[in-house]
């Protein structure tokens, strides 16, 4: 009988352990898949993370470069050659040009635009400033388009998506009305699509080709030619020969009013002197 109760505690005992350790087994099983989803988690988040970084560097980073430049020539069309040979060296191109002269007979000026290859943008401006030209003012910017490029892109696998759905819908509608719903909404999706595509053209193409603004302005003195026509020598001596008679004349004029109108005063003068000489004449006889 003892040994009967006995061996019955055993069995209790040794039932209670295992329960135990079967809720124990359950506790860390659960703890393990708690872990196991926080890491999964953490997981996606870093996997998301690495995909927007991926499709990042994937697209290459967009910088749009500007340059403005005001330079001080010798000779302007010397140097307007010499920049569109550096332009095509680069493999550019001349956007457009502009020339005008300042005042009648100022000196030559003028504004050139040029497009350039990104990996040429730095290289093309350093030739510029080796050469004979005279850098007065220099201006370089950029600007990062690459966070504004891969949204679009973004934009753009999505609208796909909606239009690609939009065209499933449409072959198997069957109804008139969703015909035409269906058709309004593609139409506005593609739409936003082209527009989507324009502004990464756009941005694109900037990237791509660096913009430089040039303004050239000539420093040489320009000498007149000799005008001589308008010298009119012979003009200018008949005048002047005439001037020297009329002078001549005007003087011989004045002198003849002045000794005959004067002659009455001119003639007792005379009569004056006349008769002072012969008293001093008679006086020295005596």
């Amino acid at each position: 009988m003892k040994k009967t109760i006995f061996l019955l505690f055993c069995i209790v005992v040794i039932m209670s352990g295992c329960t135990n350790t079967t809720e124990e087994s359950k506790i860390a099983t659960e703890n393990e898949n708690i872990t196991v989803t926080d890491n999964q988690q953490e997981k996606e988040i870093k996997s998301e993370d690495s995909a927007d970084s991926e499709e990042e560097s994937s697209v290459g980073r967009k910088v749009i470069y500007n340059a403005q430049l005001t330079v001080q020539v010798e000779n302007y069309e010397h140097t307007v050659k010499e920049i569109q040979t550096e332009a095509v060296k680069k493999k550019g191109y001349i956007l457009n040009s502009n020339t005008y002269r300042n005042g009648e007979e100022g000196q030559l000026q003028g504004t050139m635009t040029i497009r350039i290859p990104t990996n040429a943008f730095h290289p093309f401006i350093e030739a510029l400033e080796s050469g004979s030209i005279k850098v007065i003012d220099r201006t370089i910017s950029g600007q990062d388009v690459t966070e504004e490029f891969v949204d679009l892109e973004s934009r753009l696998k999505s609208k796909q998506v909606v239009e690609k759905r939009l065209l499933d819908f449409m072959e198997k509608a069957e109804k008139t009305e969703d015909l035409l719903k269906i058709s309004t909404d593609l139409a506005t999706v593609q739409e936003e699509i082209e527009q989507i595509k324009g502004r990464m053209n756009y941005l694109q193409n900037q990237a791509d080709l660096a913009t430089v603004t040039i303004e050239i302005a000539e420093k040489s003195v320009n000498v007149p030619d000799l005008q001589s026509k308008d010298l009119n020598t012979w003009e200018k001596t008949k005048k002047q020969f005439i001037g020297s008679l009329n002078f001549i004349l005007s003087a011989g004029s004045g002198l003849i009013v002045f000794f005959i109108g004067n002659m009455p005063v001119f003639l007792i003068i005379g009569l004056i002197i006349f008769i002072v000489f012969a008293i001093r004449k008679r006086m020295k006889k005596e």
